[in-house]
């Protein structure tokens, strides 16, 4: 059974969240193509995500059949996100553009699930993704217009970020759909014509696939 894993990582909620109307058209569009697929749901907004200290780092490293309870606690987090990677084929990312790179709970998620002998490992001394045959669209929300060939460009950090990173972790297939230029919503301009752009790219996505 196909399955899709899909993130939410806006702080705002539905009514006022660009990105995630976007992932909802995403998941509605791909419901359509796999009907007979499977949906996990992810809102980091509404999830409990601890930033890495000394105690987590050693429990992430320890070997398994030697785990303390405690330190299975600690990763329990850990390796629930990490399974839903795993048992997703394909994943999409709602991702709203927070001074110029990604919201603070989405990379506190990447610092969950980057972990050695789960995500990546190392042969020969390079590093192997393990996250293989999957594929990834992420659906970014900025205030600005950040679009390659444009005069801010230089300052989106978002998307060479995560094309490395899910490169190192396997996934190598990733799109991006931008909806720029957010902001023109107070001044007046309409919510349905900022986001028309990025529907268009959706619809447009699952014709090509």
């Amino acid at each position: 059974m196909p399955t899709l894993l899909r993130i939410d990582s806006s702080p705002q909620g539905s009514g006022a969240s660009f990105t995630r109307q976007l992932t909802a058209e995403f998941v509605q569009q791909w419901q359509r193509s796999h009907p007979d697929g499977n949906i996990i749901t992810r809102d980091l907004a509404a999830t409990q995500l601890r930033t890495l200290d000394a105690e987590w780092i050693a429990a992430s490293y320890a070997p398994k059949n030697s785990l303390t309870p405690r330190q299975r606690e600690v990763i329990a987090l850990s390796d629930e996100l990490i399974a839903e990677l795993k048992a997703a084929d394909e994943y999409v990312f709602g991702v709203s553009m927070h001074n110029f790179t990604i919201p603070s709970v989405l990379r506190l998620w990447i610092d969950q699930i980057a972990r050695i002998g789960e995500t990546f490992s190392y042969e020969n001394g390079a590093p192997v993704g393990l996250l293989r045959n999957k594929k990834a669209t992420f659906v970014v929300a900025s205030g600005g217009v950040y679009d390659a060939g444009t005069p801010r460009a230089a300052m989106n950090f978002i998307e060479p970020y995560l094309r490395s990173l899910f490169a190192f972790l396997g996934v190598t297939e990733t799109s991006f759909i931008n909806a720029g230029g957010t902001s023109q919503v107070r001044f007046g301009v309409d919510r349905a014509s900022i986001l028309q752009p990025a529907l268009a790219s959706i619809e447009a996505h699952f014709q090509a696939a």
